[in-house]
């Protein structure tokens, strides 16, 4: 009888506990609109909308590859299974387009649609509940001003109980924390504007800070490098690995054309993120630098002098008129380098076909061997947009996996002088498995 009164109890208190469980986790619908209503919209507001979705990164993920932009249906692989990011054009049946404004500023801060159902945080609302109030309306005046795309998102593939969205309300009351921008008085207008963008629209570390099991960032390890669709976000500030210490100058040159000569290209996902800031007010990208450049630097160089450029009647180098090859070592990675490497990273020639000084690349001396793996597998495709950068020969159908790993820990020893990875080979099959 006693051991039935206890079962009872914890039945009880169990019930209680679920029913509250699921109290919280409940969120009502708001009612839909008129689409045509939200159509007519203030174009000077959808135009800054429009700056406001460049910074915020938006096309990126809600554009599937050969997909009408903002149309939704882009593949987005996480460690706990594959999300398909949804439609944000005003098409009424398969978009926002029945959205008010208070269900798309409800999405953008608490991660909830329409529905109510909640989102999954690969939608980084946990850095747009930083947005202010007239920035997300101008958002939803931009979005709406789009042409409606009738086109339907695949079914998110999680496994049970992920494929649970209720469970997401459990995560929220550990990680979510719904505070608008408040900016810092000691401070100035510039590094408070470039602190609202880096860590509200930008939404810059959800890839450059590293996450726990559960996937929430590591609010005490921020911008000290994470992953990214299979790249390493370097780590920025006192924590960064880059050979030559970051300045605001170098921040923002490479913030506004993804590449700087003194730190690389950039690619994998950031070659999005600058070509969104490429087209945004410079003075917006200048503030992020500023910002950015007060976290602080790492304990790279600072004397690096690079070479005076070319002038009036000198020619640069052709395809045809390489560098000296210098004498091949013994070492078999020095041997591929030598081959295949040094007539351009040790050459002068200019952009595009002129390869950056490896003793500078943050690819050969940062955390993990990621990045270069991927660029030696890969390579580098010619930019668009018409901003010069480098290109660069993908090297994984010439090279197999012996020759990329003796490649890749040459330049590590030998070029960074550091002590080699740990993970190459898994980096490699990771190259080679990921498209």
């Amino acid at each position: 009888m006693k051991l039935k009164s206890i079962l009872f109890a914890v039945l009880a208190v169990g019930s209680v506990a679920a029913a509250a469980a699921l109290f919280y986790a409940w969120e009502s619908p708001l009612p839909p609109i008129d689409p045509r209503s939200a159509r007519a919209t203030d174009r000077d507001k959808a135009k800054r909308g429009a700056s406001l979705a460049l910074l915020g990164d938006c096309s990126t993920c809600h554009t599937a590859p050969g997909g009408a932009p903002y149309a939704g249906g882009l593949a987005m692989p996480t460690p706990f299974g594959t999300i398909f990011s949804t439609n944000i054009t005003p098409d009424p049946e398969t978009g926002i387009g029945r959205w008010s404004e208070q269900a798309f500023v409800r999405a953008l801060r608490a991660g909830l649609d329409r529905e109510g159902r909640h989102l999954y945080p690969a939608f980084p609302y946990d850095h747009f509940t930083r947005v202010s109030d007239d920035d997300a309306k101008a958002l939803y005046a931009f979005f709406m001003s789009l042409d409606p795309v009738n086109s339907s998102t695949p079914p998110n593939e999680f496994p049970f109980p992920l494929n649970v969205r209720l469970t997401l309300a459990g995560w929220k009351l550990l990680f979510l924390r719904q505070a608008r921008f408040v900016a810092d008085p000691s401070k100035d207008e510039r590094w408070n504007r470039g602190k609202y963008l880096v860590d509200g629209l930008g939404h810059c570390g959800a890839c450059h800070s590293p996450r726990n099991l559960l996937g929430a960032e590591r609010k005490s390890a921020s911008f000290e490098g994470g992953e990214a669709e299979g790249w390493h976000a370097y780590a920025l500030g006192r924590s960064s690995q880059s050979p030559v210490q970051w300045d605001e100058a170098a921040l923002r040159e490479y913030l506004a054309t993804g590449f700087h000569a003194q730190h690389g290209t950039a690619q994998g996902p950031m070659s999005n993120v600058v070509d969104n800031l490429s087209l945004v007010d410079p003075a917006d990208v200048g503030a992020m630098a500023y910002y950015l450049a007060s976290l602080g630097k790492g304990e790279g160089r600072n004397d690096v002098k690079m070479p005076v450029p070319l002038g009036p009647g000198r020619l640069p180098q052709v395809a045809g008129a390489q560098a000296a090859t210098p004498p091949s070592p013994a070492d078999p990675g020095g041997a591929i380098y030598t081959a295949i490497c040094a007539s351009c990273h040790e050459g002068d020639r200019p952009l595009p076909l002129g390869g950056m000084r490896l003793d500078l690349s943050t690819a050969v001396a940062g955390e993990t061997p990621t990045n270069l793996i991927n660029l030696l597998v890969r390579g580098i495709p010619a930019s668009t947009g018409g901003i010069s950068r480098p290109i660069m020969p993908g090297f994984g159908d010439v090279l197999d996996d012996r020759q990329i790993s003796n490649l890749a820990n040459y330049l590590r020893s030998r070029v960074a002088g550091k002590q080699q990875w740990d993970g190459t080979a898994r980096a490699i099959a990771a190259a080679r498995g990921n498209p």
